[in-house]
């Protein structure tokens, strides 16, 4: 029984997750945050056992993968969790961000393929520091799929004239004071990716400052859900596009401030690899948000007073910027256009 029972110890510990082969990363380069994501278990390893840069063990564990994120983009000499920064000078200058996503096991014997996920995100150099965002309306994702290549898209927010989603209207968008209350269409599209892939929109709120953290705010969606009947979900997580309309508005004993932000939480998610649908309404509770798991656009939209004149200001000042999130893919380049 005793040789049985060393026998038992020398055996390989039993797998904690279901190993994969995981020649894939999903990569998401927002205006203010790069994401991450690789499968869960790839090759058997554990979450608590990849680290971002080799330095930050900071991965979240959603279900069908795990996920990286890099919030802090300020272009600056030290790193964010091994991120390094690249400036590139010229007639467009640019910032590139490189980071990886690698495994470590501290054991006497290694029994996992070692991973090493490399990836990287370009942006135009303008970065507004107050914001703390760069100045593109763009996001780019991209999916490094191993021997079946890499599939890249543009996630980006377009108001559009009525609920059939045919024609965009021209940046940037105005809105009349006369017209406070009219139907405002709003779509979120990511081109060039495959039907597989679902965009998916979490939270979309309303603040009178550029800054999401803004504590005035008015929310929309919550958790996938409209917060009232003047917020309408057309489509969501179904394909490559999402849209939502609402009832255009202003914030009350803010008459001076002619500007309004929208910002939208938005993801992209691998319908082959995991279940992109949020649960129904109906059977969960719209008390709080979760917690952002996606990075943000911004699209601009004016009001313009019947009787306004340029009183030393631009006729017709803003009225809305959306700002939006989701979920993605593995190294190259973000091409954006300016906020202006």
């Amino acid at each position: 029984m005793a040789s049985v029972g060393a026998l038992l110890m020398l055996l390989p510990v039993a797998w904690t997750c279901s190993p994969q082969k995981a020649d894939y990363v999903m990569v998401s380069c927002f205006p203010n945050a790069i994401i991450a994501n690789v499968p869960e278990c790839p090759y058997g390893w554990e979450i608590e056992q990849l680290s971002l840069g080799g330095v930050c063990y900071s991965g979240i564990h959603s279900p069908g993968y795990y996920r990286f994120i890099i919030p802090d983009l300020t272009p600056k000499n030290h790193s964010y969790c091994g991120t390094h920064s690249e400036y590139i000078p010229g007639k467009d200058p640019k910032y590139v961000f490189y980071n990886s996503i690698v495994s470590n096991d501290t054991s006497l014997t290694v029994r996992n393929q070692p991973v090493n996920y490399n990836f990287s995100c370009m942006y135009r150099a303008a970065y507004l520091v107050n914001n703390a965002v760069f100045s593109q309306r763009v996001a780019t994702v991209y999916v490094n799929n191993g021997s079946l290549g890499t599939f890249r898209s543009q996630l980006s927010m377009t108001v559009f004239t009525n609920s059939k989603f045919l024609y965009a209207k021209d940046a940037p968008y105005v809105i009349e004071t006369s017209e406070i209350g009219s139907e405002v269409f709003i779509g979120i599209e990511a081109k060039g990716l495959s039907n597989r892939f679902k965009v998916v929109i979490n939270n979309c709120w309303a603040t009178p400052s550029p800054y999401s953290t803004d504590k005035k705010r008015w929310s929309l969606i919550i958790s996938s859900c409209s917060s009232d009947n003047t917020v309408t979900i057309f489509e969501n997580a179904k394909d490559s596009r999402s849209t939502f309309k609402f009832n255009s508005f202003r914030f009350q004993r803010l008459e001076k401030v002619s500007t309004v932000w929208l910002h939208c939480e938005v993801q992209v998610c691998d319908g082959e690899r995991l279940v992109c649908q949020p649960a129904p309404c109906s059977s969960r509770s719209l008390l709080a948000e979760a917690e952002p798991s996606g990075g943000v656009l911004t699209a601009e939209f004016h009001l313009k007073g019947i009787n306004s004149s340029n009183n030393g200001h631009i006729k017709g000042t803003s009225l809305f910027i959306l700002l939006a999130v989701f979920i993605n893919t593995c190294c190259n380049l973000v091409n954006g256009s300016r906020m202006w």
